[in-house]
């Protein structure tokens, strides 16, 4: 049906012409909350710097036994016949050479190269694991506790205070040995898969608290919400409520907690064997390669430099991605 010029004057003044609305506006119409989260994470350079740093290192700590291959070293292997007569590495910096690409431990000349893949395996699995574990036990404590409130809250409430004030070091190196004599005695060789239940075990008696925190305040402001009324008002059951209604719009800052949490396990293990509670001899492991490092710092820095150097940029890409990954689900921030 034709238009008389009236008319089209008239609709062309309501309906603005498509070459004038903005691209930026084009492209964001009809779009998730998920999808705009990471439109707005891939315009954030440092975060996907972070992001590929971070899929090497995982790549490269799932394939260790493939680099191993390749390399044709392993985790274990000695070369004694390239250490001088006092267990240093000969040649220059560690015994840096083109078989072994970061140089020989001094004492056993274990290479330090694939040492280091495999103790980034084991640090990656034990921080995604106890993570995963904590940001589980947290959610379901702190959105129960939230949407509940009255006694469950307080009980809920005052658990949490108590592993808060309880001294997460000292706890440890109280804990950790007297488990391992409790199954293990004292001349038995620990098993590596025990070391690592235990040291989960410790993070996730600590690390739920600070996600249980931040999921009980957003459920106590998104219980009085006119979905919640309407769901509760329809009959829906408590399990219903939870887990159908309230976890799904909780989901961004449960992520971002996840994603600040794996680079504290990460350091947090580390320190724990650097201080021999943690994952012990011949396992490979960032935090026992530093301690074993210590005597070589002014010998053999290349010893000490390289786990260092590594472990610092896993943690520092992890925090970073963190970061734009809060910034990227908050509509309110201005990145």
């Amino acid at each position: 049906m034709s238009l008389s010029p009236v008319e089209s004057t008239a609709r062309a003044e309501i309906e603005p012409a498509a070459d004038t609305v903005k691209p930026d506006e084009r492209a964001f119409v009809g779009r998730s909350p998920g999808q705009l989260a990471w439109a707005r994470l891939r315009r954030d350079r440092t975060a996907m710097v972070s992001g590929v740093v971070l899929v090497f290192f995982i790549v490269l700590a799932l394939a260790a036994p493939l680099v191993s291959r390749l390399y044709g070293v392993g985790p274990n292997e000695q070369f004694q016949q390239l250490l001088d007569g006092n267990g240093m590495p000969l040649g220059y910096v560690g015994g840096i050479t083109g078989d072994h690409w970061f140089g020989l431990e001094p004492r056993l000349g274990r290479d330090i190269f694939i040492r280091m893949v495999y103790g980034m395996r084991t640090s990656l699995f034990i921080a995604f694991a106890a993570a995963l574990v904590t940001t589980a036990i947290g959610v379901v404590a702190g959105i129960i506790a939230g949407y509940l409130g009255g006694i469950v809250d307080t009980v809920i409430s005052w658990i949490t205070d108590v592993a808060l004030a309880l001294p997460f070091l000292i706890f440890a190196l109280a804990v950790v040995p007297t488990v391992a004599l409790r199954f293990y005695g004292p001349r038995e060789e620990v098993p590596p898969s025990f070391q690592v239940a235990v040291l989960i075990g410790i993070f996730a008696a600590f690390g739920w608290t600070s996600t249980a925190r931040l999921v009980r305040g957003q459920v106590i402001s998104l219980r009085e919400r006119e979905f919640v009324e309407a769901a509760r008002a329809s009959g829906a059951g408590l399990g219903h409520m939870l887990f159908r209604q309230l976890l799904p719009n909780l989901w961004a800052p449960i992520l971002v907690a996840f994603s600040l949490a794996v680079p504290q396990y990460i350091t947090g293990e580390a320190a724990l064997s650097f201080l021999g509670i943690g994952i012990l001899e011949p396992t490979a492991d960032f935090g026992r390669m530093i301690f074993q490092s210590i005597p070589y710092l002014q010998t053999d820095a290349a010893y000490v430099f390289f786990p260092g150097v590594t472990i610092f940029i896993l943690v520092l890409a992890f925090n970073l991605l963190g970061d734009a990954l809060r910034d990227a689900l908050d509509p309110k921030s201005s990145r």
